[in-house]
């Protein structure tokens, strides 16, 4: 464990570029291995779960040669990969996890994937259900969880001749949706994804980029800035008197803004530069250029959330120091997270005086928030979560006082030089 103080910002000024986004990492890697030669992906970002990626697929037989912000894959082929010695240990990546099941459900050879602490609590029925109806052979840990069985790691899986299916998913999930696509380039028949609401479609993206079905190498692949990384600077820079901030080449994906649409609602100063892609059927990429805001609530609406649901955390912030009140639907999704991230956000902006409160509805659960005129620093708890963290030093930032944070080497998991990237803006 490692702890941090955070004391106030007077402004933070500059600019910033920001590691590949990490998922669109996660199926560069994939795709890249699965197509026939060697693919270059440049921006790679070196956190714990593009590793995990990386490292798994070098147990699956797929030589690999990490660079400085680069990374160079071999890729054999669709059917190249090898059954691994020994069973897969995918860390703290739940993307890793049922994405490679997706692939995995096309082989034919057994695997078991095992995973961290906090992943091994996670949810794997929403995965495993339909890759069994194709034909994948799947055993999992099962457990009750409230009124129903559940699926946890570890899995073993044993693919081999699938069929396509048409699956109507009954939670709104990219990982889903992108197992359930990356099992389909091994089925017979066509394989169709019905979503409950639209997800990102990075998988879909890259699909075409690589040429669909056939999967060939378009040899290299630029990996834009995270997006989800961005919107705690997003959210630092309009709460921080003075401060003017530009993310440089940040992903734009339509299914990823919903942060930043979001902030644009609560009045937030940020403007757009889109930048043209020289790959056909490209990831959009572009500049946002981010001002000292005064916030107002907003109302997130249920199917909104999957568009915003890794800044959520953050955008409680926001909502915390904007004038009025917020409302976040149907955000259950929170609770299933590396930690129980609706808990985790509560109870560390109460500490720090902001008024907060969950209610249950016929959307599910609601988070309200009604603005304060400042939050106090005081000592609070990441809760080994990575966005929970984040979001915390954003606050710390934006208090009056000084915040202890117990524990920030979580932050690895996604953006190992947060802090750095911070300390480069703060003033």
């Amino acid at each position: 464990m490692k702890s941090f103080v955070i004391r106030p910002a007077r402004s933070l000024q500059g600019r910033v570029d920001f590691p590949g986004d990490k998922s669109i990492a996660h199926r560069a890697v994939i795709f890249s291995a699965l197509s026939s030669g060697k693919t270059s992906l440049k921006n790679f970002p070196s956190n714990d779960d593009c590793l995990a990626t990386l490292k798994a697929f070098r147990q699956l037989g797929i030589r690999s040669v990490l660079g400085k912000d680069s990374a160079m894959i071999y890729g054999r082929g669709p059917f190249g990969l090898s059954k691994p010695h020994r069973p897969v240990y995918l860390s703290e990546s739940g993307t890793s996890f049922r994405l490679l099941l997706g692939v995995l459900a096309g082989q034919d050879f057994r695997v078991t994937l095992t995973a961290g602490r906090s992943l091994s609590g996670r949810p794997m029925a929403r995965v495993a259900v339909p890759l069994r109806r194709m034909g994948a052979e799947i055993k999992s840990r099962f457990k009750r969880l409230e009124s129903k069985i559940e699926e946890f790691p570890p899995v073993t899986i044993h693919g081999g001749r699938l069929k396509g299916i048409t699956y109507k998913m009954p939670v709104a999930s990219a990982q889903v949706k992108s197992a359930i696509l990356l099992a389909g380039l091994y089925a017979d028949g066509k394989t169709r994804v019905i979503e409950p609401v639209a997800t990102r479609d990075h998988t879909e993206r890259m699909l075409r980029v690589f040429g669909g079905k056939r999967l060939v190498s378009p040899r290299s692949i630029y990996i834009p800035g995270d997006i989800s990384s961005a919107a705690f600077f997003m959210v630092a820079g309009t709460l921080i008197p003075g401060s003017k901030i530009t993310i440089r080449k940040v992903s734009l994906n339509p299914g990823r803004i919903g942060a930043l649409k979001a902030l644009k609602r609560m009045g937030a100063n940020i403007k757009v530069k889109d930048q043209e892609s020289k790959i056909r059927n490209a990831e959009p990429v572009g500049d946002i250029a981010v001002q000292f805001s005064g916030l107002m609530g907003v109302k997130i609406r249920k199917n909104e959330i999957p568009a915003l649901i890794d800044e959520l955390p953050v955008l409680m912030v926001a909502a915390s120091l904007a004038k009025g009140i917020s409302v976040f639907e149907g955000v259950g999704e929170l609770r299933i997270k590396e930690t129980d991230r609706i808990r985790a956000m509560v109870d560390n902006l109460k500490k720090m005086g902001a008024e907060i409160k969950v209610r249950r509805s016929k959307s599910g659960e609601n988070i309200i928030i009604r603005g304060v005129k400042t939050l106090k620093g005081t000592r609070v708890k990441s809760f080994g979560d990575h966005r929970t963290a984040m979001s915390l030093i954003v606050a710390g930032l934006a208090a009056k006082g000084t915040t202890r944070i117990d524990d920030v080497s979580c932050i690895s998991k996604s953006f190992p030089d947060f802090l750095k990237a911070i300390y480069s803006l703060k003033k």
